[in-house]
């Protein structure tokens, strides 16, 4: 199979290791597999792909496996956004053509709940072989490649928050399937305020050991399993690592939590801010730090305590550019409506040290080799290939440019500091504005972003929403 796979396409060109696949495809074979889900992250971090048989699997570990373009294209509501029948336009695929997703057999994962299905991520490609600059992997990995350049690299967290919920009507009729479809009418799996509340977590102990098994079953390094503030609200942590591992680890995370709630008739919702009487908002709390090429922490301070230059520039450059990166770190209309002041969620756009209502917690002491920043200010929505991606950018700036980070405020919600956007409409002017984006991004990648996000935000402010109902209907 080795020699087989070494003659194929990708092999040939260096976008596969035969080695690797040949592993890969062995797994397979000795563990039983019938079929493997092919999937990758589109641009709203939701993996897509197609399940393959072991007949369709040598297909595509020898010649990669085709996808219609248009699944990079969709909004939330699945809807095509781009103008691809038209050569006008920017569209950055015309004619619905397609995608060659290459395998990444590192991330080969047996699903526990499916015994005889396995997943594999995959990189999205065009058909020539080319690297497609906005595709979620790829985006990361330049980022990543940029931090090389400079003899350092960045090691992230993913702490990851969401709700549970039992389904008490599925919304199955044929007028509910929608763009997008009606939500399910769901109920709480507890009741009450439960932020660390023992009895709360021995209650749904048998649903957090399913969620966590799995999650270690596929690899996934669990360190904590907690019950949050809101009723039925859940975090995991996990341990930290280099971005492109905690991207997939998020991606695979959600996935999993979702298929297993669902097959025991529950839903999983990682919404920034669900309407739900009573729920609380998701957070992705993203903790960062920078270690030079020997692995040692460039955040951690000497004995005097003071910010570290390499930290220093990086909590700049973060702040620096904390409006235009919303659009990858609070993606959806939803999300806005979680800075709230005195929530534990920012509004403001400053940091503090160990403080939680500000949008950048430092957490650095004298010694500490786990010294980090922590960004309060990305939700459970984010695609974490992006949000990662963005927070190495800006931070690279904030150290390439030699900037400095302000003073910490020591009130977080102080009126005089500058705010986050207030809407995702906000988010999407200051990143288009963003000439360091821009210029590390480039323009495709720019447009592509701000049309994939602008289309959501006209279609939000196109619908008449139940607040003007109420308002306006019998009052002219």
């Amino acid at each position: 199979m080795q020699e087989r796979l070494a003659q194929g396409r990708l092999c040939r060109e260096g976008l596969l290791s035969a080695e690797a696949a040949a592993d890969l495809w062995a797994r397979v074979e000795a563990e039983g597999i019938e079929t493997v889900r092919m999937v990758f992250a589109d641009a709203h971090g939701i993996l897509r792909g197609k399940t393959l048989t072991l007949r369709g699997l040598a297909g595509a570990l020898t010649n990669g496996m085709r996808v219609p373009s248009t699944l990079l294209l969709k909004d939330l509501s699945h809807r095509t956004v781009f103008p691809i029948w038209t050569e006008e336009g920017g569209t950055p695929m015309a004619g619905a053509s397609d995608l060659m997703l290459v395998p990444r057999p590192e991330t080969f994962a047996p699903l526990p709940y499916s015994p005889h299905s396995a997943l594999v991520l995959c990189e999205p490609r065009y058909p020539d072989g080319r690297t497609i600059p906005f595709s979620s992997h790829s985006l990361l990995q330049g980022a990543v490649d940029r931090m090389s350049g400079r003899g350092l690299r960045a090691v992230m967290g993913l702490e990851v928050e969401f709700q549970v919920f039992e389904v008490t009507d599925p919304a199955l009729d044929h007028a509910d399937a929608t763009m997008p479809s009606r939500p399910p009418a769901t109920r709480g799996l507890n009741q009450g305020w439960q932020y660390l509340t023992e009895t709360r977590y021995d209650a749904v102990e048998p649903l957090m050991d399913k969620l966590r098994r799995t999650a270690e079953a596929i690899g996934l390094p669990v360190l904590s399993v907690e019950v949050e503030m809101g009723p039925s609200q859940f975090e995991f942590t996990f341990d930290a690592s280099d971005p492109v591992t905690i991207a997939d680890r998020a991606v695979l995370f959600r996935t999993l939590v979702k298929e297993v709630c669902a097959r025991d008739g529950l839903l999983a919702s990682f919404m920034a801010k669900p309407r739900v009487e009573n729920a609380a908002a998701n957070g992705w709390h993203i903790h960062q730090s920078v270690t030079d090429s020997a692995g040692t922490n460039l955040f951690a301070p000497d004995d005097t305590g003071q910010l570290t230059p390499t930290a220093s520039g990086w909590i700049a450059g973060l702040l620096e550019h904390a409006r235009a990166s919303c659009i990858a770190t609070t993606p959806t209309v939803n999300g806005y409506k979680r800075y709230t002041p005195f929530q534990l969620a920012p509004n403001r756009i400053g940091w503090g040290k160990d403080n939680r209502g500000a949008m950048l917690r430092a957490l650095m002491a004298p010694g500490d080799r786990a010294s980090r920043v922590e960004n309060r200010v990305a939700d459970s929505t984010a695609n974490p290939y992006f949000a990662l991606a963005f927070q190495i950018l800006s931070g690279l700036d904030g150290i390439a440019e030699a900037r400095t980070a302000p003073a910490p405020l020591g009130n977080p919600y102080d009126e005089g500091a500058e705010r986050l956007p207030a809407t995702l409409g906000e988010a999407i002017a200051a990143f288009e504005t963003c000439q360091m984006y821009r210029k590390t991004l480039g323009d495709e990648t720019l447009a592509y972003l701000a049309t994939l996000k602008r289309a959501e935000w006209d279609r939000y402010l196109s619908s008449i929403s139940e607040w003007e109902q109420a308002e306006y209907f019998t009052a002219f």
